[in-house]
């Protein structure tokens, strides 16, 4: 059997947008055909507590199975403190690839995790800038699509114009220059 499934685990806190992050990426999958799945996992979380997202893409068939990811293709982690919590990175899935917002550089953060597949963007310096707000979900998305071409640009840019109404260009424009800064190795 083919295993055409894309499993991805999104870290984050509260107010960073992970759960919009992996719901974004599923309609922009769904539009260009694929099959997809988002899911939040969440108790009573506030703003800043940690927060995990669940997406899963599939290129060819629908998706039966609804339960928690626990071995990610992917991990994105919004907030390069959640690294050494738990067991975040223990997770991934081997040969899977870390898709991680970080001021550190790409070689530093390589060296630290132990990670021969990593993509690195300064996801909150970007949305500063272009946002004036530290939610880096859409310059995330950036990131993943650069490390992984789960979806198109084009398609994720129809999805929030869509999500955002008049706030979309603004996020378009944080998820276009994180993916021109992202680094990615492995």
């Amino acid at each position: 059997m083919v295993h055409d499934m894309i499993e991805i685990c999104v870290y984050g806190r509260g107010g960073q947008g992970g759960v919009t992050l992996a719901e974004l990426v599923a309609h922009a999958a769904i539009a260009e055909g694929k099959h997809a799945q988002s899911m939040p996992s969440f108790g009573p979380e506030r703003r800043g507590a940690p927060v995990l997202a669940f997406l899963r893409v599939n290129e060819r068939e629908r998706i039966k199975v609804r339960t928690e990811i626990t071995e990610p293709d992917v991990l994105i982690v919004l907030d390069p403190g959640l690294l050494h919590i738990g067991t975040v990175l223990s997770q991934l899935k081997e040969g899977g690839i870390a898709v991680v917002s970080t001021k550190k550089s790409h070689e530093a953060l390589k060296s630290e995790l132990k990670l021969s597949r990593l993509a690195t963007v300064d996801a909150k310096g970007i949305a500063m800038r272009v946002l004036g707000l530290p939610i880096v979900n859409t310059a995330m998305l950036g990131a993943l699509v650069k490390a992984t071409g789960i979806v198109k640009l084009e398609s994720l840019k129809q999805v929030m114009e869509h999500r955002f109404g008049k706030l979309a260009m603004k996020n378009q424009e944080a998820m276009l220059e994180a993916y021109n800064e992202t680094v990615v190795s492995g």
